[in-house]
């Protein structure tokens, strides 16, 4: 077979179960072969990075498969939301990279909901019960016991019918009384056992203020949203499994035509070192044990984007996980191995010395200073040069010189040589030290003839570190972040979450020095800072003070420490 026969296609990927079902779906021309997707979040918090996974399939399906992915808010609850959750969900559907066709909230469909209900009770399928919610939960049963039915299961509809309307009137306090459906006591399927379908909420809501006082539950508001909406394929993560016999039930009652949403369950996404509930989430910000929902430590999508992650290496990663009917915990570090892929690419290299000591190079003249060419990103062959000043007098890190040294230390130490990151090699010659010990300068000479680029006599050194210049420089704030927790689970450890909080989750330096390259750099602006990791420019920059923060380290220090 010749060379021009050969299939250089790449093969194609494998689909997920879920693609899987959408293709049989158009195969056969279910729902007249149209997509349609939803996100459906409630606007009770910011968004983290769980509900990342589920952004990405739920648009991501709409656009493979030329269809439609609605926003909707699932706005059922009025105490716990907020306008300001809902513009914040927005804006990180926006920066990772979608946009919806429809913005939807269950909100709009609330007189639907009521005349389904209303539907329901003259059917003979929904009743008021008056007894306290724990006596209701003990009726249920359990999974191997048959529920009791509620004394009011068989009251009279018109009976019911005159207490819901008043109920929404405002004639009841919360609690005294709630709308069920009538289904089964005795089905194997608890969710069947006359689940509650309204309850009141004396509270205003974001959009409808006080027209309302009864409000609907999740599992009746939800299926028939979709329904009212025209979703095909209605995705959601495993705990809805057992919920979905419901939703089929309910939807059954309300359609009047072949046309059904379907409902498709995945796996959550689920970190080590990492706690996704928001009841704690939200702990953490009014206990003010972190700085808002944008702590770059939080796992919110605004706390990433605040740290410096990119919504590509998100998604990226979104794509190798991978959508299975199983759940399991993932290594952080493959979220932290994707953002450093990403960023590797884009960002330009820059010297900042963050724990500084001055180096002097003795035998350079007073007075001269030379523009070093920097290559920007060697990963990027159209990423151009900047200069770095050089001068007699640098700034190093302290940990690059030691005054007596192990053997494979290959850093400054008097007698040995080390090349200045696009500069020259010079040779230690010694260090002055304050009145404890401390050393406050380290002093070398250049070799003149080894300036990066030059030919050096086919010398070379072990050693390279990075420096900038005591004339160009200007100092920073540089805050070192890192993983809240210090155990791989916390959300199956029984102590409290407080208690296992890393306390080197945030440290902060001042006085780091900066390459006068990085004053203009604005909020939001990468880098690779040299041998150092990925930073970010934070909002909290000012004029006089530049606050940059650590998205992620060059390597997997947390590896390196578990296999110790």
């Amino acid at each position: 077979m010749s060379e021009n026969n050969l299939n250089t296609e790449e093969p194609k990927r494998s689909l997920n179960f879920i693609e899987v079902a959408v293709e049989n779906d158009l195969k056969e021309g279910k729902n007249d072969s149209r997509i349609q997707t939803r996100f459906p979040p409630e606007p009770n918090g910011y968004l983290h990075i769980g509900h990342a996974k589920a952004i990405c399939i739920d648009f991501g399906i709409a656009k493979e498969y030329g269809g439609v992915c609605n926003l909707r808010f699932d706005d059922t609850n009025p105490v716990k939301e907020d306008v300001e959750y809902v513009d914040s969900i927005m804006d990180d559907i926006k920066w990772l990279g979608y946009n919806w066709e429809n913005v939807y909230y269950a909100s709009d469909y609330f007189p639907k909901l009521w005349d389904f209900a209303i539907q329901l009770i003259k059917e003979g399928k929904a009743y008021i019960d008056e007894q306290p919610s724990e006596e209701i939960a003990k009726q249920k049963g359990t999974p191997t016991q048959p529920g009791i039915n509620s004394p009011y299961r068989d009251r009279p509809i018109e009976e019911t019918l005159d207490l819901f309307q008043r109920m929404n009137k405002g004639e009841f306090a919360e609690g005294s009384m709630v709308l069920r459906a009538k289904i089964d006591m005795a089905s194997p399927n608890m969710h069947f056992r006359d689940p509650i379908i309204y309850r009141i909420i004396d509270h205003p809501h974001h959009r409808t203020g006080t027209e309302w006082k009864v409000y609907p539950m999740y599992d009746f508001a939800h299926g028939q949203c979709d329904y009212f909406e025209g979703v095909t394929h209605s995705l959601c993560t495993l705990e809805f499994e057992v919920h979905r016999p419901l939703y089929d039930w309910f939807i059954d009652q309300l359609a009047t035509s072949d046309y059904r949403p379907r409902q498709y369950e995945f796996n959550k996404l689920q970190f080590t070192y990492t706690l996704l509930s928001k009841r704690n989430l939200r702990r953490m910000v009014e206990e003010k044990i972190l700085n808002g929902w944008d702590d770059p430590r939080m796992p919110t999508i605004r706390g990433f984007r605040r740290r410096g992650y990119t919504p590509e290496a998100i998604r990226n990663l979104m794509d190798k996980i991978g959508y299975t009917k199983y759940d399991g915990v993932n290594d952080i570090g493959l979220l932290e191995y994707a953002v450093r892929e990403d960023l590797n690419k884009k960002t330009t290299r820059v010297s900042a010395v963050l724990d500084p000591v001055k180096l002097i190079i003795t035998n350079y003249p007073e007075g001269k200073t030379e523009a070093m060419k920097a290559q920007n990103n060697p990963e990027d062959e159209t990423a151009g040069e900047h200069d770095i000043l050089f001068s007699r007098e640098l700034f190093i890190e302290r940990d690059d010189f030691m005054e007596d040294a192990p053997k494979k230390y290959f850093r400054l130490t008097p007698g040995n040589e080390v090349r200045l990151k696009n500069a020259y090699i010079v040779k230690c010659t010694g260090c002055k030290k304050d009145e404890n010990g401390n050393v406050t300068e380290v002093y070398a000479e250049y070799d003149s003839q080894t300036k990066s680029g030059m030919p050096d006599s086919g010398r070379r050194v072990k050693g390279t570190i990075h420096w900038v210049s005591t004339e160009g420089c200007f100092d920073a704030e540089v805050r070192l972040y890192d993983r809240l927790f210090i155990v791989e689970n916390p959300a199956d450890d029984e102590r409290e979450f407080t208690e296992l909080l890393n306390p080197d989750s945030l440290r902060v330096l001042k006085g780091c020095k900066m390459e006068s390259f990085l004053k203009e750099a604005k909020a939001g602006d990468k880098f690779q800072f040299q041998r150092t990791g990925y930073f970010c420019v934070d909002p909290d920059s000012t004029d006089d003070n530049m606050v940059f923060n650590r998205t992620v380290s060059l390597k997997d220090s947390w590896a390196k420490a578990k296999d110790k």
